[in-house]
């Protein structure tokens, strides 16, 4: 059957992306919902505006009338839930726009799903897929073992607190309701369309500008970093394949330490960038750590491997040049991101480290 999805934060990193991945492997109508914040951005969506099958509305999820009424009018079968508040620096300096969106947002598309899902009979082939963050499991010890879908939850920030919070909101929508819920949590994406708060964009844009490289702490804490390319792939076999109320995890099997991912992105910039302010490496700057900051994240990705037959296609040394080029050859996509307030927001974070 041909669905008809609404995809929320279809304009930010990770969801433009799905949004891409979906028009280009499915039939059917893709309506996507995004508030076009700092992060959400129109022309990640390039090229897909005017075709019949698409549509971009600007709103917020939590506007409980515009939700039921799009789901209503689109006749939505299928929700895809990437729109949150994601950086962990933010939430420290303002969380309550994190627990708005992330909790309060998704209960609101919870409630309207819940009554289209209900109104129509309760079909079978319904889905509302919740994306989500190794983050809400806490950290690891540096020789503990990797998260498993049963990890306990303890989240250590604002952020990861909130989505911890969604989380348990769609899952109790399946375990009360019988809602067809799904939920997915996924390590460190990285790739093209995101925005340069986060520690791959942040670091290539640095270089180019000759501005100072922030790495917190000592720089040893690890990520597993995903191609969100891999990612996407991943989602869409949930979606397609998964039963309702599982949970997967989704990682790229690529345990990184900060400043190893920093020496790296210098490495390739001074490799590819041609002339630079500075040498790249004589910008790298130790900053105080952030309060609460996770040492470890890893996922075993054992279950979605076993049950869906995923796994990660990008190696991350090919994945990471990949980037570094889309980057240097997208200046025209990044360049408009540099604001006042852009600039204003990072010297608050790091300018007086």
């Amino acid at each position: 059957m041909t669905k008809r999805v609404l995809i929320t934060g279809g304009a930010g990193f990770i969801g433009s992306n799905f949004v891409h991945h979906w028009c280009k492997n499915h039939e059917g109508r893709a309506v996507v919902l995004d508030i076009l914040g700092y992060a959400g951005n129109k022309e990640n969506l390039a090229g897909l505006e005017g075709q019949d099958r698409f549509r971009l509305v600007k709103g917020d999820i939590c506007d409980s009338q515009l939700v039921a009424a799009l789901l209503a009018e689109e006749e939505i079968d299928t929700v895809i839930h990437f729109a949150a508040e994601s950086h962990v620096d933010r939430s420290i300096l303002g969380p309550a726009a994190f627990v708005q969106t992330n909790v309060v947002g998704t209960f609101t598309l919870l409630e309207a799903f819940r009554d289209r899902w209900q109104t129509q009979g309760k079909p079978a082939d319904y889905r509302f897929l919740h994306v989500s963050t190794d983050e809400v499991y806490g950290s690891l010890e540096a020789d503990g073992p990797a998260f498993t879908e049963t990890t306990p939850y303890a989240p250590n920030s604002p952020y990861s607190a909130s989505k911890a919070g969604s989380d348990h909101l769609a899952r109790a929508y399946f375990h009360t309701y019988g809602m067809p819920t799904l939920i997915t949590n996924c390590s460190n994406n990285y790739g093209p369309y995101q925005f340069p708060e986060k520690l791959i964009p942040l670091m290539c844009l640095n270089i180019l500008l000759g501005k100072p490289l922030p790495v917190y702490g000592d720089g040893q804490n690890v990520r597993d970093w995903l191609h969100v390319s891999d990612h996407c792939a991943a989602i869409d076999g949930v979606l397609h394949q998964a039963n309702p109320g599982d949970v997967y995890n989704i990682g790229g099997n690529n345990q990184v330490k900060n400043i190893d991912i920093v020496h790296q992105l210098c490495d390739l910039m001074g490799e590819l960038a041609g002339d630079l302010p500075q040498p790249p490496r004589e910008l790298i700057t130790f900053v105080t750590d952030r309060p609460g900051h996770d040492r470890r994240y890893a996922m075993d990705i054992a279950k979605i491997q076993r049950e869906l037959g995923w796994s990660p296609a990008y190696d991350f040394a090919t994945g990471l040049r990949q980037t570094v080029e889309w980057y240097l050859n997208h200046r025209d996509w990044w360049q408009p991101l540099l604001s006042d307030e852009y600039k204003g927001y990072y010297d608050r974070l790091y300018g007086d480290r």
